[in-house]
């Protein structure tokens, strides 16, 4: 397998569209964590992703015949930009089914390279269903994103320029993961000429689809995927790939949204560009390895695969990066209610810099203020924080891993139900976010249940965040779950979560 994808990858044809991009080595990132730290820069290509190559190498193998009949696929962003200017190159008739949430970034990039845009559906799967059904219609030839030896191959040539531009030690490669295609093509070249050297791919812990393969011995199909790394969000690992990922990775990697967003910032840090969330997803699997494995002095490479973010994002990132540099604890302290109490309370945190306070008053005894405190990232500083202050005597939760205190409540502190509201349950959504796509949630979800708390906040992507209370007896549960399950919005109960109970709720601090 592995001689047949070396020679596929050595006869690829990439460079009519694609640079070689360089290897950049990250200076500050490694002085920090005492390792040589080499970013492989394919953000620089002209579509600002790797994924060109494969899409150009495939339809480079096409008969004249195939390409008189036209390429079609389906695509929310890189792969469609990869075969638009592909198809521009050969002159080829393209057409790029893209779900109506992709921001119009993406769709006036693809409409730019000359390609035909078709909007359908919410999701990349109903775009894809849809261009397989213009497959038929029309006699198109469909090029696939990743599950194709021509599209491996092509992203191989990666593989190939590393070992060929770095003569030196090398101990790792980190690899974004989404259906596989630049990690099997990867592998497949670095263990044929250098087994010695470590390939390791990396995931969004929320999109882990190749983990959960590996962990079965056989692809599975993962029922809910997140959506922040669009570039990489795929539910299950491509057949082909993973016939070749699984004799040829050494180890599977997940990164969380936090650990992505202060990837994209040291990737800023040192080369003054701005990844996107997938694009900086080896080098925060990068970063995760160094400190799980307390790794020093070795040669690591991380392949920063795309530039293609939506400047709206860029603050959602920015909200996102300290606590992912592990440099700001989120924690809720309870105080004493009366003058000088936050006085005292800034007097016990000494020099540490408080990066953001919510407060309102809700009891004549007791205050519950919700803090942002700036830590040291190496070490237990943020467990000292914690345990220092309880020894101070205020009780103290650790809110730095709740999704819910860091997506809406930050945002909404502001006082407790009232106390004549009852039996209110709390649910979080992700809906596709597109003209109408609110007005529709709300006019849904209002037939039945009184809303008694709503939180929305645009961040720039495919989809929209929505924190939600309802009034529903207890007799009346099993029905509200139905009806959220017709909705067909993925969701998660949050009655229980304990941000919502200190600072929303309106059972406490009666």
């Amino acid at each position: 397998m592995l001689e047949r994808y070396y020679k596929k990858i050595l006869d690829a044809r990439v460079y009519d569209v694609a640079i070689e991009s360089p290897i950049d080595e990250a200076n500050l990132l490694g002085r920090r964590y005492n390792n040589t730290i080499l970013l492989k820069r394919e953000d620089l290509q002209p579509v600002f992703s790797f994924k060109l190559r494969g899409a150009y190498n495939k339809m480079a193998q096409l008969s004249e015949e195939q390409l008189a009949k036209g390429v079609i696929a389906a695509s929310a962003g890189n792969h469609a930009q990869g075969l638009a200017l592909a198809a521009h190159k050969l002159g080829v008739k393209a057409i790029i089914v893209m779900p109506k949430t992709t921001p119009q970034i993406k769709v006036d990039a693809v409409r730019n390279r000359g390609a035909k845009v078709v909007l359908h559906g919410d999701t990349y799967d109903e775009a894809s269903d849809h261009a397989q059904q213009l497959v038929v219609e029309k006699g198109l030839v469909y090029i696939h994103p990743y599950d194709d030896p021509e599209i491996i191959a092509g992203q191989g040539t990666i593989g190939m320029e590393i070992l060929r531009q770095h003569k030196g030690p090398l101990d790792a490669i980190f690899v974004p993961v989404g259906g596989g295609g630049l990690l099997a093509g990867v592998a497949a070249y670095v263990k044929h000429i250098r087994p010695e050297v470590k390939v390791i791919g990396v995931e969004p812990e929320d999109a882990a689809c190749l983990k959960a393969a590996m962990e079965k011995n056989r692809r599975v199909t993962l029922q809910q995927v997140g959506l922040f790394a669009d570039g990489v969000a795929v539910a299950q690992i491509g057949k082909e790939t993973f016939r070749v990922i699984r004799d040829t990775v050494d180890e599977v990697i997940t990164a969380t949204t936090d650990e992505m967003c202060a990837a994209i910032k040291d990737i800023f840090d040192d080369t003054r560009s701005i990844a996107e969330p997938a694009g900086a997803l080896a080098l925060a699997g990068l970063k995760k390895y160094i400190e799980q494995n307390d790794v020093q002095g070795q040669t690591l490479l991380a392949i920063a695969s795309g530039a293609n973010t939506n400047f709206d994002r860029l603050r959602y990132i920015s909200e996102r990066t300290e606590i992912g540099e592990k440099r700001e604890a989120i924690i809720s302290v309870t105080i004493p209610e009366r003058p000088g109490s936050f006085r005292k309370f800034c007097r016990v945190l000494g020099k540490r810099n408080i990066t953001e306070f919510n407060y309102r008053y809700g009891h004549q005894r007791d205050a519950q203020i919700f803090v942002g405190i700036q830590i040291a990232p190496d070490g237990n500083d943020r467990e000292e924080l914690v345990a220092g202050l309880e020894e101070k005597g205020y009780p103290v939760i650790d809110f730095t891993d709740n999704e819910m205190a860091k997506l809406h409540v930050r945002h909404m502190v502001g006082g407790h139900a009232p106390a004549e509201l009852q039996e209110e349950v709390l649910y979080r959504f992700e809906f596709p976010e597109r003209p109408g796509a609110l007005l529709n949630f709300l006019t849904k979800l209002g037939q039945q249940w009184n809303i008694s708390m709503f939180h929305y906040r645009n961040h720039g992507a495919a989809y929209g965040r929505v924190l939600v209370g309802l009034q529903a007896s207890k007799s009346d549960r099993k029905l509200l779950k139905d009806f959220l399950a017709q909705l067909q919005y993925p969701y998660q109960e949050e009655t229980d979560n304990p941000a919502y109970q200190l600072f929303l709720s309106g059972q406490t601090g009666a």
